[in-house]
Parts: C-alpha cells; structure tokens; sequence
C-alpha cells in the first residue's frame, strides 16, 4: 500500500529546501538524536494537503485507511481519541440527540460534555473491575432508550481499560431498533479488525467510533482515527473535529499513521497470531497461580486480588526485574501487549512475572465487587466544570459538588462527574485510587436544590 503522507515528508527532507516557513526548528534539531524527526516535522505547505480541508495527500492516506477498516469515511485525529470523542459528541449535539452513556467513561468524555452543554443519562454497569470495568446489561438500555423522549445515542467504551469487550453487535442492533446511534470509544481495540475473527465496533454494527491507534498500532503518541458507517456523516467528521483540534497538526503524527496502513496490509495478521501464542503460553504458563479477566487477548489482566496478591506490590516486582506494566492498583494489574511485540519480550515478562509472584506476600483471595449508586445531581456538567473552584483533600469534600473532574491518566476513570454531590462511597474511592486530592465547586456559589 502506498504512504502518500509520509512519501511527501521523505522527499522534501532530502530536497535540501530553504524552509521560509514553519516550524521554526528549520527541520534542524538541538539533540542529534532527534534530527531525523525534526527534518520530517512540516506545516501546511504547497503539496503537504491540511488536515481539515484534506484534498491531497492526507485524504489519499485516510481513504487508504477506511478501506482497511471497511467503513463509509475514516479521518485522522492528531489529538489523539480525545479529539474524536469531542467530535463524536459535537455531531451528536447537531443532531439534537440525547446521550446516554455506560458510566466507565474516559474523562474525556466529561470534558466534551462541559463544552457543549451535554448533561447525558447516566447507565451504571456490573462492575467486575473496580470503576474499570464493567458490564451493561441490554435490558437497562432498552428502558432507557424507551424513556427518552427525543432522539438519542448510545455511548459506551469497548474495549474498556481491562479489555472486556461489550455485545456490540447486540446493542447496536437494539440502538438501531430505537432510531437511536451507537457511539464506541474503542481507543483500545484499533487492532480488534485483524484479529482471527474482525471483532472491531465498526464491523459489528456501530455508528461511529474511534481508534487510538498508538495504543495499539505502530503509531506516535496522538495518533488515532474516527470511523463511521453512516454515510450521513460522511464529510461531516472533519468539521466537527475542527470545533476542538489545532490547526497546526503533527505532520509526524500523520505520517506515522499513514505507515500503518503499510503495516497492516504487509505485517499484522503474521504478527497478531505469533504474538497470540505468546499470550496463550503465558496465561498457561501461570494457569495454577494467577486468575485472568477475560477480554481481548492483548490486554493481559491479572485478576491479583482474587489470586491472592495486591496489584501494585506485583507491579513493583516487575519493575524491578525491568518490567512496566500498563496499570496496576490493589486488585489488579494490566499488562497491555500489542502486534509489535516480540517473542523475546515475553520470555523476559514471564521471568519477571515469575519472580514477581515468588516474592509477593501471599495473601487471601478475594473478589473485587463494587456496587456505585449514582451520586445525586446538583447542577449541570457544564454549570459546575467552569464555576469557581477550589481543590480541597477528599477527606473534607463530603457533600461538595464535584467541579472539573480531575482524575489520573491511567485509567482517568471520574469517580464523581462534574455537578454531582461527592458523597461518603466516592471519597472510599477516591482514596482506594490514590486520588488525595478534589475540585469542588466554591464555597461561595449559591448552591442550587439537589435533583435525582
């Protein structure tokens, strides 16, 4: 497959041009080891196409990647599936839909939300991860969609941040059913089509998704794509994007994108089933010591408290033996693999994981359930994320109204949205998550009659 972005880059590196343009770097780096990055690290010159008005090059390599992913129109994002999430919310802001959402959003999601005045309803799955994971159960989704009294979507993120996968197929089916989308954060299944069997949202039925393809995929830190199967948005995707998105975007960014398509016609399906025996050997190599979470393969989810460990004191051993893994807390531990790696990479996990569980306290498995009621409403997303604030420790903000959610990444899982009343069950949890630390509403805001 051709690389129409990168192509252009290469070939302008090595023209020698005067660059009286930007960047100001001049393709000249500080660091010799950056130099190579910094000579393909363009703006929108004459050939290099713009991102938001894409005509040439750009949309040659965007069409190359929607026809991998089979879908009516796929467009790059810069800005990582941040970026998409707030566009994918934007369309559905035009469309006058009401949001309905799995509550283990990304706090991206939140933030899209406060800028738009999007205040959605609120579905609280089976948790079986902590706030993690969790499963919607089609029942609860169809009572909700029959309440909505106007238009709506679905939103819900699949894979989550464990790698358990939702019916996609299912709730597409039932959204569909309603005159309702279904929007799917998939920032951590962009491989999900070149799996044995294409699981990826956009070939089980979703209206529109996005992909963070440096999750997944050989692409730089910000790369990712919005999809859609809808041919009504088709050409609408990037004027949405542009609502949120620089209008300077990383050249680089896109060019490794557009190598992609390059990699997964020539390499990935030969990757993905060497590294899915890697996986099974692992998962069978401690098979008698460790219970896993199903999900994706690649998401290789250590279940640590049901196996008798604490996550974060197994997550220190690996380190130690030169290991990091993805996420860990008390419960669990996420070691997140992907098409690239190697089979000398999981020798060296399994050592490591080895000497990890023989030197980690043993302790009495149990099993990680949460039940969350929904905190109580006190104002909208948008009133609280932009009133004046003030970040107090979480031991004093029982019955506070949460401001702009500040959660880590990983996992940047809320706990308690922006406008909902922080309650006594959401500060256990702010501190079984090391979060020490919230942003309340100020003191001084007249605060108005709590609502269900």
């Amino acid at each position: 497959m051709e690389t129409p972005i990168y192509d252009f880059l290469k070939n302008y590196a090595d023209s020698d041009t005067v660059r009286c343009h930007m960047p100001a770097h001049k393709g000249r780096s500080l660091s010799g080891s950056l130099s190579p990055a910094f000579a393909l690290d363009i703006t929108e010159i004459a050939g290099a196409d713009s991102l938001f008005e894409a005509e040439g090059i750009i949309a040659e390599s965007e069409k190359n990647m929607s026809r991998l992913y089979r879908t009516a129109e796929t467009v790059y994002s810069a800005g990582g599936s941040t970026l998409c999430i707030q566009a994918m919310l934007a369309l559905m802001k035009q469309d006058g839909r009401q949001v309905i959402a799995v509550r283990n959003v990304h706090r991206a999601f939140l933030n899209g939300c406060a800028l738009l005045g999007i205040d959605p309803v609120w579905l609280i799955p089976d948790y079986s991860g902590g706030i993690l994971s969790g499963t919607v159960d089609a029942k609860e989704v169809e009572r909700a969609l029959k309440k909505c009294g106007k238009p709506a979507c679905l939103y819900i993120t699949s894979p989550d941040y464990t790698g358990k996968t939702a019916d996609i197929r299912t709730l597409s089916e039932l959204c569909h059913k309603y005159d309702a989308k279904l929007l799917v954060d998939n920032a951590h299944g962009a491989h999900l089509a070149f799996l044995p069997e294409n699981i990826h949202p956009m070939e089980l039925g979703a209206d529109l998704c996005c992909d963070s393809a440096h999750k997944m995929l050989p692409a730089l830190t910000g790369a990712a794509m919005l999809h859609t199967s809808c041919k009504e948005y088709v050409g609408r995707l990037k004027q949405a994007m542009s609502f949120f998105g620089s209008t300077s975007p990383s050249y680089l960014i896109m060019a490794s994108l557009d190598l992609c398509n390059k990699y997964i016609c020539e390499r990935i399906n030969g990757d993905i089933a060497e590294n899915l025996r890697h996986i099974q050997r692992l998962r069978a190599h401690f098979a008698d010591r460790l219970i896993f979470a199903d999900g994706e393969p690649f998401h290789i989810t250590v279940k640590a408290a049901e196996s008798g460990y604490n996550g974060n004191e197994l997550a220190h051993h690996l380190r130690q033996s030169g290991a990091e893994c993805e996420y860990s807390d008390s419960s669990l531990l996420i070691l997140l693999m992907s098409p690239m790696n190697r089979m000398e990479d999981y020798e060296r996990l399994t050592a490591a994981l080895d000497s990890a569980v023989s030197r980690a306290k043993k302790r009495k498995p149990t099993a990680d359930k949460l039940t969350l009621a929904l905190p109580k409403k006190a104002m909208t997303i948008t009133k609280a994320a932009f009133a004046p604030s003030e970040e107090i420790p979480v031991e004093e903000a029982e019955g506070r109204i949460c401001a702009s959610v500040k959660v880590p990444c990983p996992p940047a899982i809320p706990i308690a949205a922006s406008g909902e009343v922080i309650d006594r069950s959401c500060i256990e949890l702010f501190k079984r998550y090391g979060i020490g630390k919230v942003l309340v509403v100020g003191a001084d805001i007249i605060r108005p009659s709590i609502t269900e």
